[in-house]
């Protein structure tokens, strides 16, 4: 008899992105004339940029011909884009690393989900609250988390972000193993100073710790200031295993690519204490589990890297803040409380008279026709918030803002 890992069952209902279709669904099914604007899911709007198509129309070319037909690349990604990535993403902010610590895969969400497999199960973590939901349902996946009870699992520090600590999480009181960290930070769109997240890393190095570091929205960041890289702090290579993703940065959520940084000189411990690196275990997993990113999408990814290639990308992201703009203004005009959206594509908003967020979030497809994502959904300290994304049409945005200003007179 086959008996189903038993941490599955431990998962809490749906998704958090498939609630908020089913109850979309189950709107639009007895209102089928409504027309609904979604601000919740983030999901890309705008067209590839031109030289990403031009690039991936080449390769397409290039796979109608013996002569540069591509079956199985490399499980690491292939030697010329991990060289694009190194120069363009990382030398430009004095980082300095090496093509073989870089990954590329079909995305940061199946990475940031995997990486919990290079160390042991009961390893002890430590997560920003709220936070995506992956890094935590990962872990109830493989019985890391422990039992969820009163909203919270019990083997997971949870570190706040609320307007009372100004959205900074304070460091644990005690030493934990593993540490998920997102910045630009999805959901609440905040950004972490260059000093705050240099303690992390001292605690890290300190602690022995590792720290999981998402900078899936590196490239939105406006402020001159504010780090792209945990790396452009001293140390971190020790300490941190970082994720990036083209999903956001250049329009990629249905091409599929990004790709992790792992250290060579990160280290982990066996039981009886032999200190091992793991960039080349992950290279092992990678090599079991994974037959590598499509040749078409990294040369896609790669052309991003290219002068027309930077330019049009900026364009596109500058589309989106500017829409963030538009709707942080427009919401603060209205009164409510609006945080993020000023160095990345998500806006955190309170609700009114501290509404539960799936009450709210009700309130405003009934009454606005408007999706947005429910604060909780991501974690406890999300409750009497939700979150709005600024990766919609310009117009369905201003449309949007207009909605909620008439639903709000009513």
């Amino acid at each position: 008899m086959a008996l189903i890992n038993e941490h599955f069952l431990k998962l809490q209902k749906n998704y958090l992105f498939a609630d908020i279709a089913k109850k979309v669904n189950a709107y639009k099914a007895m209102h089928p004339k409504a027309n609904v604007i979604s601000l919740g899911i983030g999901d890309v709007t705008q067209p590839l940029c031109p030289a990403v198509i031009d690039a991936m129309h080449k390769a397409v070319d290039d796979m109608a011909h013996k002569e540069t037909f591509h079956g199985y690349g490399p499980e690491q990604g292939y030697i010329w884009l991990r060289e694009a990535i190194v120069k363009n993403d990382f030398l430009p902010r004095g980082v300095h690393l090496d093509p073989d610590e870089i990954f590329v895969n079909d995305g940061a969400k199946s990475d940031t989900g995997n990486i919990g497999e290079l160390v042991r199960w009961d390893n002890s973590m430590a997560v920003t609250d709220p936070i995506y939901p992956v890094y935590i349902d990962s872990n109830v996946m493989i019985g890391r988390a422990g039992v969820f009870a009163d909203g919270k699992w019990s083997n997971v520090t949870y570190m706040p972000c609320t307007d009372k600590n100004k959205f900074v999480p304070q460091i644990p009181d005690h030493r934990v193993d593993m540490i998920y960290l997102c910045y630009p930070n999805n959901p609440t769109g905040m950004v972490l100073p260059k000093e705050e997240l240099r303690k992390w890393v001292n605690y890290a190095i300190h602690n022995d710790s590792i720290i999981f570091y998402d900078a899936a929205y590196e490239a939105y960041i406006q402020d001159p200031d504010i780090p792209h890289s945990i790396y452009e702090i001293r140390g971190a290579r020790k300490v941190a295993i970082e994720f990036h993703s083209y999903s956001k940065t250049a329009g990629f959520t249905g091409v599929r690519c990004g790709y992790t940084v792992v250290p060579k000189e990160l280290t982990a411990t066996t039981v009886d204490g032999q200190r091992l690196p793991l960039n080349q275990y992950w290279l092992r997993r990678q090599s079991t589990k994974f037959n590598g990113t499509s040749y078409i999408s990294q040369r896609g990814a790669e052309a991003i890297y290219t002068p027309e290639g930077k330019k049009q990308v900026a364009e596109t992201i500058q589309y989106y803040m500017k829409n963030a703009s538009i709707m942080r203004e427009a919401l603060t005009d209205l009164g409510f409380e609006v945080y993020g959206g000023t160095d990345a594509p998500y806006l955190w908003v309170k609700t009114p008279g501290d509404t539960p967020s799936w009450q709210f979030f009700e309130q405003l497809l009934y009454g606005a026709q408007v999706v947005c994502t429910p604060g909780v959904g991501f974690g406890p300290s999300g409750e009497g918030f939700v979150r709005l994304t600024s990766f919609g049409d310009r117009d369905d945005c201003i449309e949007a803002m207009a909605r909620i200003k008439e639903w709000l007179k009513k």
